[in-house]
């Protein structure tokens, strides 16, 4: 495909997001936001899934704790202000990311995957079996965020037009972000530990290092699309942090293809469609919601992600190297 079909494309695409809300359901909108907060979550994870080969369960901790961390900000008779609101819940996200990950990452394999696993349904039953927000019940955000400059209010997240506008800034801030950083010295290392850690250590890189970084970016990431969930719900309970959601979020990464730009936005929007349209026809959704996974797996081994026109330095990334001989190609250049 070329550039310019490409750009024009995106061009349409981001015209139809702009205008949707000013003609779309009330339903609607709500949804295609869950789907935008959800597009935010699945990227964070295919960072460390799709880029780096940290393959997670536990990262919806991250993305539960900036909830609660909103939860237990807000009062309940007035808004918390936005910016410091958000810049706590990210950040605690991130400190989160910080300590797990400084023990995790020393890991690998089905190590790290247990490690992951371990250390989110420690929080979950944290959260789950005492009384420091509501216990299994949750806790409820009465006000809204909202954002205040000097008496005037630009942006209300009760509303939901404003709520949509934000989270469509926030989904594609974040994945300029991540391709910008791909496309860096710093994307290059972590797609180099991707194919053949072994080597980038032979090169004189500290890989712990890039790993523990990237690690903490994609929380930070998954807090940011935790706040806006629970800024968008007004109710925050243990599920937030359970392996559960850690699991779906890993489908669409696998559904919309890993270690692709358009990966997440495919695997969140086709997986979450799949799930409403199916509920609709019977009760029996999750069993044809699992033959869509299956099959996808099947016969579409790099995702839906697969499916579009290739273009050159738009990849998918080569499977790990078996005993040291990965290609170099990797190092030279960040697959996105």
């Amino acid at each position: 495909m070329s550039t310019r079909v490409r750009s024009i494309a995106l061009l349409v695409g981001l015209a139809l997001l702009l205008v949707f809300p000013l003609v779309g359901d009330r339903f609607y909108v709500q949804f295609f936001s869950k789907i935008l907060i959800m597009t935010i979550f699945a990227g964070s994870l295919n960072l460390l899934v799709g880029y780096t080969g940290l393959i997670s369960l536990g990262h919806a901790a991250f993305f539960g704790i900036a909830g609660y961390i909103l939860a237990l900000y807000s009062p309940d008779t007035a808004a918390a202000g936005l910016l410091t609101s958000l810049l706590l819940s990210v950040g605690g996200a991130a400190l989160l990311a910080l300590l797990i990950g400084s023990l995790v990452v020393r890991t690998g394999g089905i190590f790290f995957i247990m490690a992951t696993l371990a250390f989110a349904e420690m929080l979950f039953y944290l959260f789950h079996d005492t009384a420091i927000a509501g216990g299994s019940d949750g806790i409820y955000i009465y006000q809204r965020p909202t954002l205040m400059i000097a008496g005037w209010q630009p942006l209300d997240l009760a509303n939901i037009v404003h709520f949509y506008y934000l989270v469509l800034f926030f989904s594609l801030a974040a994945i300029v972000s991540i391709h910008t950083l791909l496309r860096s010295p710093f994307g290059k290392v972590i797609v180099g530990i991707r194919v053949n850690e072994q080597r980038m250590r032979a090169l004189g890189f500290h890989t712990y290092r890039y790993k523990l970084v990237c690690f903490v970016i994609a929380g930070a990431l998954a807090g940011l699309a935790g706040y806006l969930a629970a800024s968008q719900f007004g109710v925050v309970n243990p599920e937030m942090l359970g392996w559960h959601l850690s699991g779906s979020v890993l489908m669409m990464v696998i559904l919309g293809g890993m270690g692709t730009l358009v990966g997440p936005v495919l695997g969140a929007f086709s997986l979450m469609m799949l799930e409403e349209g199916f509920q609709s026809i019977t009760k029996h959704w999750q069993l044809l919601t699992g033959a869509v996974i299956v099959l996808v797996a099947l016969y579409l081994p790099r995702g839906f992600a697969g499916l579009l026109p290739k273009r050159t330095g738009n990849k998918t990334l080569p499977p790990r190297s078996k005993g040291g001989t990965g290609s170099s190609a990797a190092v030279d250049r960040p697959y996105v």
